[in-house]
């Protein structure tokens, strides 16, 4: 009877090699390769890869249909209507704009910022412009309802709604004088998508931007913005600038004496 380390003679009297018994067992399909997350005990395992690391935010569109300024509209609660001019459309209002409740009208309009179809953006963005323009003293108030509206506009990543947004970021704060000092403790909300889109500029070499008078280059929008920021801020508004956002740079001269 044969008997070896790799053959074997079975009852029959069959020899058999007992190394092609071993492959046949091993010809069973591999396992797929599997995604797991980085950093984990799944990554130690066989057959697994971790990925790619996420990309930036910055381009990363996250557009919402859910919109209350566009229910507002459609139920037909704003005193607004359309005004047709041979120079441009305007708003027209129904009552009288310096009496209306800013408590109720003003964070529904800012939350219209977020619209890209006509005719809701025309109205949410001449509407917010013409309340801040006649609200005065009673835009401060209702400022912390505002900081909601303006982060979800800015979340979307829609550069037509980032740009409306920082203009109107702008306009905020230069309509009171108490504004720019009361935005400065929702800077921490605000200034994050504001670092995310600094470098959101056209790289066009010799060419010539033709679009610089709509003011449609994020780039350029954020850096006008956070200057605006600076300057109505406060003694303290530069700081707070400077730790959200540590590439910025003071657009105040300020000098110190020896």
């Amino acid at each position: 009877m044969v008997q070896s380390s790799e053959y074997k003679q079975c009852k029959n009297g069959v020899i058999v090699c007992r190394r092609a018994r071993e492959l046949q067992y091993d010809r069973r399909p591999p396992l797929p390769v599997r995604v797991v997350p980085a950093f984990s005990q799944q990554s130690l395992q066989k057959d697994t890869y971790t990925g790619f690391p996420p990309k930036s935010l910055a381009n990363d569109k996250k557009y919402d249909f859910t919109f209350s300024f566009r229910t507002y509209y459609s139920r037909g609660d704003f005193p607004i209507a359309m005004e047709f001019r041979s120079v441009g459309n305007k708003i027209s209002w129904k009552e009288d704009i310096k009496t209306l409740n800013y408590h109720y009208y003003l964070p529904i309009f800012f939350d219209g910022l977020r619209e890209t179809e006509y005719p809701y953006k025309f109205f949410a963005s001449k509407g917010i412009h013409d309340l801040l323009e006649n609200g005065k003293d009673k835009i401060v108030p209702v400022l912390p309802h505002l900081i909601l509206p303006i982060k979800n506009a800015l979340s979307t990543g829609i550069p037509e709604v980032i740009c409306e947004t920082l203009k109107v970021i702008q306009h905020l704060v230069q309509s009171s004088p108490l504004v720019g000092e009361a935005l400065v403790p929702f800077y921490k909300q605000i200034l994050p998508h504001l670092n995310m889109y600094k470098n959101l500029n056209k790289n066009i070499g010799d060419s010539i931007d033709y679009s610089q008078m709509k003011r449609a280059n994020i780039g350029d929008l954020v850096q006008e913005t956070l200057q605006v920021l600076e300057r109505y801020g406060g003694e303290d508004a530069c700081i707070y600038i400077k730790y959200m956002i540590p590439t910025y740079e003071s657009c105040i001269l300020r000098y110190t004496v020896n």
